[in-house]
């Protein structure tokens, strides 16, 4: 296996929720959970946080936990990532893990089965999908998944897909957690925002136009994000 490198990107800086990494939960921030939970993970070697706000900053320090201030000018988490991985010289076959860092109940088998398909030399990025309801695909808000015998994913929407002509079908939502090869991060970076990508605003829809194959994993574990306060007691009560 190759070297495999969690990285959480953490900005201040949020419409919905300003301030999100340092929230509180059961008296550590929100961002501590993560990187706790993504350390628990036998195939990681290091967890590190990215950030670009001297407050997290300081407060991952104050914690002795890893943390890079990056560039406060990124236009994604994604980019973040790759700024944070360039610092920390990641080698071209090494596994970048894209750990959001509002995600503080986090399943550390999440991020091992993220790291198993890379035991193949051949694969290049992962993600993970949970089966959903039709009534949640309705929502633009969850993001679905059309994937392939192979494992590899067709296509991603906001969209209900796939359509159910005469059968209702089965709908497999987006987990945005993602595996990728250092070089294939650098690919990313270097595409430049694609049409579909602009059309559904899913960053992933890049590397899928540019014929980069995303590997899927069904995972039977949930995603439980925050987007906003009242998010927090839902979470907190998971955990």
């Amino acid at each position: 296996m190759p070297d495999v490198i969690a990285i959480i990107p953490a900005r201040y800086e949020s419409s919905r929720f300003p301030g999100k990494p340092l929230a509180l939960i059961h008296g550590k921030p929100m961002f501590w959970h993560v990187m706790h939970r993504a350390s628990l993970c036998p195939q990681v070697q290091s967890v590190v946080l990215a950030t670009d706000d001297e407050r997290i900053l300081n407060a991952a320090q104050e914690l002795a936990m890893p943390a890079l201030m990056t560039s406060p000018y990124h236009a994604s988490g994604t980019d973040r990532v790759l700024e944070a991985a360039r610092k920390l010289q990641a080698g071209p076959d090494s596994v970048i893990l894209n750990v959001q860092g509002d995600e503080p109940a986090l399943n550390p088998e999440m991020l091992s089965e993220l790291i198993l398909p890379f035991r193949n030399p051949a694969t290049q990025v992962t993600t993970l999908g949970h089966p959903i309801s039709a009534e949640e695909a309705l929502h633009p808000d969850r993001v679905k998944i059309v994937r392939a015998a192979s494992g590899l994913a067709l296509y991603f929407s906001r969209a209900p897909v796939p359509y159910g002509r005469d059968d209702q079908p089965n709908f497999l939502g987006h987990i945005g957690i993602y595996g990728l090869r250092m070089r294939v991060l650098e690919k990313f970076n270097a595409l430049g925002e694609s049409p579909l990508e602009r059309l559904e605003k899913l960053e992933q829809l890049r590397l899928l136009e540019a014929g980069v194959p995303v590997h899927v994993v069904t995972t039977r574990h949930k995603s439980h994000g925050v987007d906003r306060p009242e998010d927090l007691e839902t979470v907190i009560a998971l955990m």
